[in-house]
């Protein structure tokens, strides 16, 4: 009974032993082996690895893809033409040299990125100090991540890095830049609608001018031509009525009498005071012009 426990603990001992001294490495990352507390190996090709048991030697995991470092806090920068401006921008880069990476960052990739961060944002300050906003924004801005790519590039050397790429994700300008760029926009915005409205209020005078010369005219000319057609039929009348009285003088003293009663009796409210046997009502005393003719007095 003995001897079988003391095989099992013998081979549990060699498990141990055995897993201690194997690992795996994956094809997404660096395998470290540490001797002692120095860098033994660097191994880079994925698969089954050997190595002595700990404290002999260690094994540290570094990741080889590709990493992303974000502008945690970003700073106001100014520009050429001292404007403030806050910049987001992002980096991306892996491990190149995994010897370098440990002896200046550590295992540890935080400890890159917060060594990493203040290098870039010098590098976008010394960039974009030389640059107006419209450049920083449009015209040169793929110039401003290309520069700042090529300035990291060479620091990035000493880490064991390699830069992949830079990119500016936002460019805003600081709260007072912003406030006053607000306010400038809304008084030219202002300036624009006060403009449109004076224009407007011009051209409707301007309609409401010529409508009323228009009006002016039309209405001149209707009444120049109702007078003419007016006089035209006056003038026709007064040939037909010379015409008709001419031919017949009695039946022309009787019309008139006529147009005389009908003007003087226009109301029934009217009230005429006259000698009954004035001239003015001889055709109603003797008739129409047809009537015969009174017999003299006695």
């Amino acid at each position: 009974m003995n001897r079988i426990v003391s095989v099992v603990v013998g081979l549990l001992i060699l498990f141990m032993i055995a897993s201690s001294t194997l690992f795996v490495v994956d094809q997404r990352q660096f395998a470290v082996v540490y001797s002692l507390g120095e860098i033994k190996e660097v191994i880079t090709e994925p698969g089954l690895k050997f190595k002595l048991p700990p404290p002999l030697q260690n094994v540290v995991f570094l990741d080889r893809r590709v990493q992303t470092l974000d502008s945690a806090d970003p700073r106001a920068i100014f520009t050429a033409e001292k404007k403030s401006i806050v910049i987001d921008w992002l980096v991306k880069w892996r491990i190149v040299d995994s010897r370098q990476f440990i002896r200046n960052s550590g295992p540890s990739m935080r400890n890159l990125e917060s060594r990493l961060s203040p290098i870039v944002q010098a590098a976008l300050n010394e960039e974009v100090t030389k640059r107006t906003v419209r450049a920083v924004l449009a015209t040169e801005r793929e110039k401003v991540m290309l520069d700042v790519r090529k300035r990291l590039e060479e620091e990035a050397k000493q880490f064991g890095i390699e830069i992949v790429d830079v990119r500016v994700k936002r460019v805003d300008f600081s709260a007072s830049i912003t406030e006053s760029v607000y306010n400038r926009m809304k008084s030219e915005r202002a300036r624009v609608a006060n403009e449109l409205r004076s224009t407007g209020a011009a051209e409707g005078e301007k309609i409401k001018a010529d409508a009323d010369k228009q009006l002016v005219i039309i209405t001149a000319e209707a009444y120049r031509d109702a007078q003419k057609i007016m006089g035209e039929g006056d003038a026709k009348a007064s040939a037909l009525y010379a015409d008709a009285f001419g031919r017949d003088p009695q039946f022309a003293q009787f019309f008139r009498s006529l147009d005389a009663y009908q003007r003087s009796f226009q109301n029934k409210s009217d009230v005429m005071v006259l000698d009954p046997s004035s001239q003015f009502f001889s055709t109603m005393r003797n008739g129409g012009p047809g009537a015969p003719a009174a017999a003299p007095k006695k």
